[in-house]
């Protein structure tokens, strides 16, 4: 009897010493705040969905913000009901994406100028979110409003800090890191994938994220194509549509591999589907390899 009681005790300190060790690898050390900006009401979904909902899922705080409104892009809709329909997708987007926040500034959709009250927008946006990391667009690009925001989130990168500039807003106390979302562009120069993430996991909740855009990835985008007629009309079928057009497989460059190798090993690395990758702003905090670790701690997984 006393070597069955030694033996149930036993195993009973072994499942429970696991169950801890579990808990322990899965608490977050630190609760980080990640805020993206994009030009339009589905940008940030398109470009860093995946890698949000992630976010999300480890109890992180992330937020999306559309510096315009989105009332321009449409081929037979367009003013305030479209800015109405552009607001509604991106609530319901981020409810699908998990995420916390997603707000549309009221700027006009194609006419956006880095101007100093849209400056002001933004640094606010960062202040207020207590930013860790901050993600927006190339200041190359071929949308005025995706270069123009790319340039504004640049010029909030010092100022955020600096108590004078929106002194409304309390400013940060340290600089967060500033990086930028993948494009296909070249000149002057190509995207540096320094940080890829895989989101073979997430990938279909950030397509469910765009599905919440009907307006862009069932209307506008395909008309913009000449594709229009070749989107399906049932549901499920429109998914796999999205899924074929969006999903990103096969996007993953040689750059981009060997920097899913770099921060996943070898083995993960080489078979990932599905990535997002980021490149680090010369602006704000520069991150040591550790330090993106402790941003990005999907990564670490080595």
């Amino acid at each position: 009897m006393i070597k069955k009681v030694f033996l149930y005790t036993w195993i009973n300190t072994i499942l429970l010493g696991s169950i801890v060790k579990i808990e322990a690898q899965n608490k977050i050390d630190k609760e980080l705040n990640i805020i993206v900006f994009g030009a339009h009401p589905d940008d940030c979904d398109n470009k860093i969905g995946g890698t949000a909902a992630l976010f999300a899922e480890m109890g992180h705080h992330v937020k999306f913000v559309s510096v315009t409104n989105g009332d321009a892009g449409h081929f037979n809709k367009g003013g305030g009901a479209l800015a109405k329909i552009r607001r509604a997708e991106a609530k319901e987007a981020a409810k699908r994406l998990g995420i916390e926040a997603y707000t549309v500034l009221d700027n006009h959709d194609a006419e956006l100028f880095p101007t100093l009250d849209v400056r002001h927008q933004i640094i606010r946006e960062i202040r207020n979110w207590n930013a860790d990391v901050v993600i927006t667009h190339r200041p190359v690009d071929y949308h005025p409003d995706h270069r123009y925001t790319g340039v504004l989130v640049q010029d909030a990168a010092y100022l955020v800090i600096v108590p004078n500039v929106a002194p409304d807003t309390p400013p940060l106390e340290k600089n967060p890191v500033f990086l930028y979302l993948q494009d296909h562009f070249q000149k002057p120069y190509t995207f540096q994938p320094d940080i890829a993430v895989d989101i073979t996991s997430t990938l279909n909740k950030k397509m469910n994220g765009l599905d919440a855009h009907e307006s862009q990835f069932y209307e506008w985008l395909p008309w913009t194509e000449g594709d229009l007629a070749n989107v399906p009309n049932d549901k499920s079928k429109r998914f796999e549509y999205l899924k074929k057009i969006w999903g990103g497989k096969g996007t993953i460059t040689s750059e981009i591999r060997q920097s899913l190798i770099k921060w996943y090993g070898t083995k993960v690395g080489n078979s990932v589907e599905y990535a997002e990758a980021f490149e680090i702003c010369e602006y704000g905090k520069q991150p040591t390899d550790e330090e993106i670790l402790e941003l990005f701690p999907m990564l670490n997984s080595k």
